[in-house]
């Protein structure tokens, strides 16, 4: 159920592959005596049944549900989760003036797997895969799919949040600058298209919670559970700590950091964290299976041949890395095909001659040949080539002719850059880029300053406090390259009666269920008795790699207590980044043969110096 970003022309490819590279949506698909769910307790929890007036007593038009987004198959199998029924309910476009008679829709999905006579039954429990943006609609019947033993209590709902999917969606129109290749001035008529609009400023994560304790007294539960990933941390946070009275179970997993003020750190920390898997994780899997991939046992020579192959530095480059690469870092069930393309461009490089879409076939042939893949890897490799060819076509065409507006997709940037100020100096985002050159160069080309930078909100996370917040868990792999271990652990840290599962070894991005007893069953009898973990940090060990029988320790190292010692740069890391620095210092100046020419001719040959220069600073 993740949701495939398009890049466009190369124009936009900063902007959109750093959106592509930065969605955080997940890629889906012993418990003791249960008891029964107290009623809620008073609380100065706000009132949105009152709030919402006459809404609260619409009438639900439950029907069949349809997932267009799914392959029918995956649709179909759903659809046979027992009772499953969508509506669109309406809410109140704006919570803080919830009776001026402006609405909007939200789409929902309901089971009915538990038995709702049985004193045991724990209720509803929402569930949210990230984004922000993300469509959540298909996840109530896919988390009764995935979790049995928990369905068997809980009715799971699914919803598209506002500006998502089904639900009213959110697009911003703005007036295209004079010069369309100007970054700063697009994004600054972006956020003025959007503010102008009328919608975007109620499609934030706070009116989204409000929605949702709506849709719990829409179905007349006096207190929902939820499981949130990814983004779904921060929205499950602001929901625990806007409504603590009516919050049951839940689970916060691959967190974001909910202690900051804004959603920036946890973007900050993606481009490193991204270059530490890449170099801790993915590559030694390489150098261990050199039987499969034939690049050696060395992890950095196989870096070192990637790079010169021209690595993230190239458009064609960088449609491997976002199509076939950092899905890898969201499941490492793709390893094997992301192993297959460094492989592959290590070893043979990205053909010169020809087309582009004949280099793009070539390196796509080679990935096949590099390792047998299964049927479903193939599949993948298979649907991404068309989106790189797609990209590459799009490049081709180049911008058009000039529009005089232009429409765009809202929602991710909308929730991002409204719940918190993120930093409006651009000099600091100017900063930020060049330390990304030298501490994360892997990712640096796909970054670019971020709309936010432009967006002036006054929103902020509520205060989780310590006598109302309930109890959660939060649950992280240790490289984490999307929500980064470093958020989660300052999460269960500032979070009241947190406890935190970190399993060791993994990179994976949205765990549960895991497939393991030390993950899984803490989870499984929290949710079934709300017992949290007998100690505030316990450690897991991962799953092995595709491929490998044992799980090989990478990265940080499991203390005792259950926490991870990691560090963002390793020495490794450190090693490879200088690599890369030597390689663009090596690329940019030239053989004296050339200045010598260069001077001959009355050319100046300080650009390419400076060049040199500035990239290894």
């Amino acid at each position: 159920m993740s949701a495939r970003r398009r890049l466009p022309a190369r124009r936009a490819l900063g902007a959109t592959a750093t959106a592509l590279a930065a969605t955080l949506l997940v890629t889906p698909l012993g418990a003791g005596q249960a008891s029964a769910a107290p009623a809620a307790p008073k609380s100065a929890d706000p009132d949105t049944a009152a709030l919402a007036g006459a809404l609260t007593d619409q009438e639900i038009d439950w029907e069949e549900c349809a997932f267009p987004g799914l392959a029918k198959e995956r649709a179909d199998s759903l659809r046979t989760v027992e009772g499953l029924a969508c509506a669109t309910v309406t809410m109140p476009l704006d919570w803080h003036d919830a009776d001026n008679g402006r609405t909007i829709d939200v789409r929902i999905s309901r089971t009915r797997t538990s038995d709702r006579d049985d004193r045991d039954r724990q209720g509803i429990a929402l569930v949210n895969p990230g984004g922000p943006g993300g469509s959540g609609l298909p996840w109530g019947a896919a988390m009764a799919q995935r979790a049995p033993e928990l369905a068997e209590y809980y009715d799971f709902v699914g919803f598209d949040p506002r500006g998502v999917g089904q639900s009213t969606p959110l697009t911003c129109t703005y007036t295209v600058p004079d010069d369309p290749s100007d970054q700063d001035a697009v994004n600054r008529a972006k956020v003025e298209g959007c503010m102008d609009g009328g919608l975007a400023p109620f499609i934030t994560t706070e009116q989204t919670a409000y929605d949702m304790d709506f849709i719990r007294v829409l179905l007349g539960e006096p207190r929902m559970s939820y499981i949130g990933y990814s983004y779904g941390t921060w929205l499950g946070t602001w929901y625990a700590a806007t409504f603590p009275g009516k919050s049951h179970r839940f689970l916060l997993d691959s967190s974001t950091d909910v202690t900051e003020r804004s959603l920036e750190r946890t973007w900050d920390l993606q481009p490193p964290s991204r270059d530490r898997q890449f170099q801790e994780a993915l590559l030694p899997y390489m150098a261990r299976n050199d039987d499969v991939y034939g690049q050696g046992t060395d992890p950095m020579k196989i870096r070192e041949h990637f790079e010169r192959a021209g690595g993230t530095r190239e458009f064609i480059g960088q449609l491997f890395m976002a199509y076939y690469i950092i899905p890898a870092m969201y499941s490492t069930d793709q390893y094997p095909t992301a192993a297959s393309a460094v492989a592959a461009i290590a070893a043979d490089g990205i053909p010169e001659e020809g087309t582009e879409e004949q280099a793009v076939e070539t390196v796509i042939d080679n990935i096949l040949a590099v390792d047998p893949l299964t049927a479903d890897q193939r599949a993948f490799v298979a649907e991404a080539k068309a989106d790189i060819l797609e990209a590459v076509e799009a490049r081709q065409d180049g911008p058009g002719a000039a529009a005089a507006t232009e429409t765009f997709d809202a929602t991710f940037e909308a929730i991002r850059c409204q719940d918190g100020q993120w930093n409006q100096n651009l000099d600091h985002w100017q900063r930020w880029l060049k330390r990304q050159e030298r501490h994360a160069p892997l990712m640096a080309p796909f970054n670019s300053t971020p709309l936010c930078a432009y967006w002036p909100t006054d929103n902020r996370m509520p205060k989780a406090k310590k006598k109302t917040f309930p109890e959660v868990i939060v649950l992280q792999s240790e490289l984490d390259a999307a929500t980064a271990y470093e958020g989660g652990l300052a999460t269960a840290k500032g979070l009241p009666g947190a406890a935190m599962i970190s399993v060791d070894n993994e990179g994976s991005h949205g765990l549960f269920p895991y497939g393991t007893t030390c993950v899984d069953m803490p989870v499984i009898n929290y949710f079934l008795t709300g017992q949290l973990p007998r100690k505030d940090f316990t450690g897991c060990q991962a799953l092995p790699l595709p491929g490998e029988e044992e799980t090989v320790e990478v990265a940080g190292e499991m203390k005792k207590n259950g926490k991870i010692k990691l560090r963002m740069r390793t020495d490794e890391v450190r090693e490879a980044n200088r690599l890369v620095r030597d390689l663009l210092r090596e690329a940019n100046t030239p053989e004296p043969s050339e200045a010598a020419a260069s001077q001959s001719s009355g050319a100046e040959v300080s650009q390419s110096s400076e060049a040199g220069a500035s990239q290894s600073s």
